[in-house]
């Protein structure tokens, strides 16, 4: 009967496994159409564990943080975060955007969309401030335990982006869910 107790009370306080699985995060672009390269560096993102803390992914190529051209995601995706997390469900992915630029002139054809250094390209247009640059993406989903998801989320510029005057613009992004497999 002792036994019997021990095992069910280790059953009931025991949490989760520790079984990972992989979670993939993939970044594209609905287009700025007022500047030839967005530059929007990000600083984290994270999903949150339904009975955990928050899990950091790490950024592609392990860069902290990662700079990406959207205006190369446009039709294309890149890898933004990438790891191995625990398993289980989760009820939100969290995006954080650190800063943002626009450009008069493209980033070079054989730059990636992606990357821990970006050279930015000539013409400024204007840097871009960001009021609040975490972005909470409610959506459920479950992580396998040694299985694979993959999210693809969309940043939409046009809708993120707002010209204040004076060369300055404002940005609180805009970012959807588009799947999750």
């Amino acid at each position: 009967p002792v036994l019997g107790l021990v095992s069910l009370f280790g059953a009931a306080c025991s949490g989760p496994s520790g079984q990972t699985g992989s979670l993939t995060v993939n970044l594209k672009d609905g287009p700025y159409a007022d500047a030839q390269a967005m530059l929007v560096t990000f600083s984290g993102v994270s999903a949150h564990h339904a009975d955990e803390e928050w899990q950091p992914l790490t950024f592609a190529g392990g860069a902290a943080p990662i700079t990406c051209d959207l205006k190369k995601l446009v039709n294309v995706f890149d890898v933004l975060g990438t790891g191995q997390i625990l398993a289980g469900h989760y009820t939100q992915l969290r995006v954080v955007v650190q800063s943002a630029a626009l450009y008069s002139s493209p980033t070079p054809a054989a730059d990636p969309a992606c990357a821990a250094t970006m050279t930015p390209p000539a013409g400024l247009i204007g840097t871009v401030e960001i009021p609040s640059g975490e972005v909470k993406l409610n959506r459920e989903f479950t992580i396998p335990e040694g299985g694979a998801t993959k999210i693809l989320i969309d940043f939409d510029g046009d809708r993120s982006v707002r010209a204040m005057g004076n060369g300055r613009f404002s940005m609180t992004p805009v970012i959807a869910i588009m799947s999750v497999e």
